[in-house]
């Protein structure tokens, strides 16, 4: 199997965001200390309680994030991108049909179907890359709301 350059692209950027973001995931583990004395039962109860905050907050569970790293679905091109694509795509081929031989319906109806393909692909790319940036910044906005939380309740959060 053959892979097309944008889709080697895309594949290279899937796998640095997996390992970067399993990285992060590893470094950012929090600790967390009773600075006015809590109970472990009160600690527990205080972290329970924080973590569904933070979740509300972030938009983004810890005790799920094994089900959240799964790659998204792929991603429906935006409507119309295709029709803007196949139009530049026809006038591109039109252009090059009449200079090399003279027939411009058969380059421009060339031209719209790979414009058309191309204006796909590449909305689908957008897309798929604006996920995975949502994605990674789930973990680190969600240990932000659970660390104001724990703090907030007289906790040192490290």
């Amino acid at each position: 199997m053959k892979l097309k350059s944008t889709e080697r692209i895309l594949f290279k950027l899937v796998a640095v965001t997996l390992v970067f973001g399993s990285l992060t995931c590893v470094q950012a583990q929090q600790y967390v200390y009773p600075a006015k004395g809590q109970s472990p039962d009160q600690q527990k109860k205080d972290e329970n309680e924080c973590h569904g905050w933070a979740v509300q907050q972030s938009g983004y569970d810890a005790a799920k994030s094994g089900q959240q790293a799964a790659a998204p679905a792929a991603a429906a091109p935006a409507p119309g991108s295709g029709a803007r694509g196949a139009a530049r795509g026809a006038v591109g081929g039109a252009i090059i049909g009449e200079v090399a031989d003279g027939d411009r319906s058969n380059a421009a109806a060339a031209g719209a179907v790979i414009g058309a393909s191309r204006a796909r692909r590449e909305s689908r790319a957008q897309q798929t890359q604006a996920q995975q940036q949502q994605q990674a910044a789930g973990p680190e906005a969600y240990q932000r709301a659970r660390a104001a939380c724990l703090q907030g309740r007289g906790y040192s959060v490290k």
